[in-house]
Formats: structure tokens, sequence, C-alpha cells
């Protein structure tokens, strides 16, 4: 399908154009990326939104229950939600299990979600090079809400507060006291912390483990785009779907401070102009890599530093070749 097809497609709703979109933008074919240039660009005049939201936290919190149980809530409610959960890929082999959809089986199955996995690739900060990208095209698609989960590896996982409106954390019971919720990082861009599993013989330490990174988040100097009263820790159990009306509630409150305080809008501004410095930076790169000149050279002092060059001076030179040309 064209570009222009694709676009058609996906303003009608069509999960299949969707589907074929996504892997059109995630390719590295520089006539693939042509072609997803042209289609985003079709897409960006219809000018829809939908709510962003990020979801983080480490693995075996139960990122993939939460998002089944309160992505159903949603559909519930009759929003249409995409999810874009981004997997680990392998060091060696570069592969990724992207399991997700078995994970969300029920969800899977509902006319009224989507669900996309994606590898990270070698793509650092807990997301696809590419998903923010993915995002405008489940905007495109009429999608209400989009949820974003990540590779889920702990404190690096920031980027993805970068292209989200609200970013969530997920945390397990009895995961830390309250000096482990003071650790900068991933804790000051979160704008909820929810406790999963707050259910069973884990509900009490759950309660507990809320109340710890609540005291936490009030010793952190308080952010201007937070109404009082956030960021906010709660519980919920993705098992037994408590806790979700709540959560859904804070969201919402959350967001509408922010739109009628215009930092909503003015949020989306600076995440737009930190990709398109993000895009110069690896197009940068890539340029670097398809030049045989300067392959050859970071080839030779490659060699160099592995004779034992200090890094940073091979490093300068390197820049210093850059420079003359």
């Amino acid at each position: 399908m064209t570009p222009e097809e694709l676009a058609t497609g996906i303003l009608a709703g069509n999960r299949r154009a969707l589907a074929r979109a996504i892997t059109l933008v995630e390719s590295g074919r520089a006539d693939h990326r042509e072609a997803a240039l042209r289609l985003l660009d079709r897409l960006a005049p219809a000018g829809r939104q939908a709510l962003r939201i990020g979801l983080s936290g480490t693995p075996g919190v139960g990122k993939s229950s939460f998002i089944e149980a309160f992505g159903s809530f949603l559909t519930a409610k009759g929003l249409k939600v995409a999810v874009l959960a981004v997997d680990p890929s392998s060091a060696r082999s570069g592969g990724s299990i992207l399991g997700d959809k078995t994970r969300m089986e029920r969800l899977s199955r509902d006319p009224l979600a989507f669900i996309r996995p994606s590898p990270s690739q070698t793509h650092l900060g807990g997301v696809a090079r590419r998903t923010r990208e993915a995002v405008a095209l489940c905007e495109g698609a009429g999608f209400d809400v989009v949820l974003i989960e990540t590779v889920g590896v702990g404190q690096s996982e920031t980027m993805v507060a970068g292209m989200c409106d609200l970013f969530v954390l997920l945390l397990a019971p009895a995961g830390g006291d309250e000096l482990q919720g003071v650790k900068r990082g991933i804790m000051e861009m979160a704008d909820l912390i929810l406790v999963n599993k707050a259910d069973g013989d884990l509900k009490a330490a759950a309660t507990r483990t809320c109340a710890d990174y609540a005291g936490a988040l009030k010793l952190l100097r308080k952010r201007p785009q937070d109404p009082e009263g956030y960021p906010r820790a709660m519980t919920v159990s993705a098992l037994e779907e408590q806790g979700l009306e709540p959560a859904w509630a804070a969201m919402e409150e959350l967001t509408g401070w922010r739109k009628a305080k215009g930092l909503f809008a003015t949020r989306r501004a600076e995440q737009a102009r930190h990709w398109f410095e993000e895009e110069v930076r690896q197009a940068l790169l890539a340029r670097l890599t398809a030049d045989a000149d300067s392959r050859k050279a970071m080839e030779r002092l490659g060699r160099e530093v592995e004779k034992g060059r200090p890094p940073s001076d091979a490093a300068r030179e390197m820049l210093g070749l850059l420079d003359r040309r």
C-alpha cells in the first residue's frame, strides 16, 4: 500500500492499515523512511489527539496484567485503547519475544483495543526509536487512549516521559522503603505511582509500600506542572481489578488541571522540540556510519584505542576529520 492509501485506511480506523503503517515507520530502509514521512505528513492535518499514558516498572511487577485489566476497564467505558508494548531485544541475536498479545489474551480480543508489540532493538530508554511515531499513527486512527508499556528495566526508563502526557510508575509490594522512594530519576518523572498486587496476602504489604512512597513523594520538590496532591501514590490490583476507577479518576483530574492551566499544550510543544533535536542527532549518526571514509577512520581509530590510545584523544581526532570535510 502507498502512503496515501495507508493514510486513508488509518483515518478510517482500518486496523490492518495501522499495523502496516507501524511496520513501515519502524523499518530502517531509506525508501521506507521516506514513505513513512509522507504518511505522517498526510495524517498531521487531521489533528487527532489521544491521551498518551506511559507505563514503566521493573520486570515482574505485573505491567502486562495491569494493562489488560486497565485497558478492559477503559474499553468498557466505550473508549478506544491502543497498547504499544516495547520488548527488550537480545544483545546477541537481536531478537525479541514479542509475547504481549499472548499475555493480554482478553484485551487482544476486544474490538475497541489494539495491541502492537515492538522490539527495542539497540535503542535505550525503555522504548523503541520510532515509538513516538507509532503513537501519532494510533492517534490518527482515532484511539482515545494510547498506553506505552516500556521494556521494564528500572531507573533508566526515562525517555518514555518525553512522549507521553502522563507517566505512571508501577511498583510491587515491599519493593523498597521510604528512602528507596527518594531516588532521583524515574521517581521524579512519575505523575502517578501505582502499587500493584494489592490483593490476598500481599494487600497489607502493598498498603505499607504505598504509604512509604506517599511519604517519599512529599520530600521531593514540588513541580510546577502538578496541582496540590500530585504526584500521588495509590494501590491497585490487576488480579481483582480493584483500584482502577480511582486511578483513572486521578489521571483525568491531573490531565484536566493541566489543560485548564495551558500546561498540557506546553508540554506537548516541548516534547516535539525534544524529538526534533533527537531526530537530528540520530540522522547525523546514521550519516556518519553511511560514509565510507568515516567508517574507515572510525575503524582505524578504534584499533588504536584497543592498543592503548586514550578514547578521548581518538574521538578528538575523529571530530577534527569531520570538521575538515
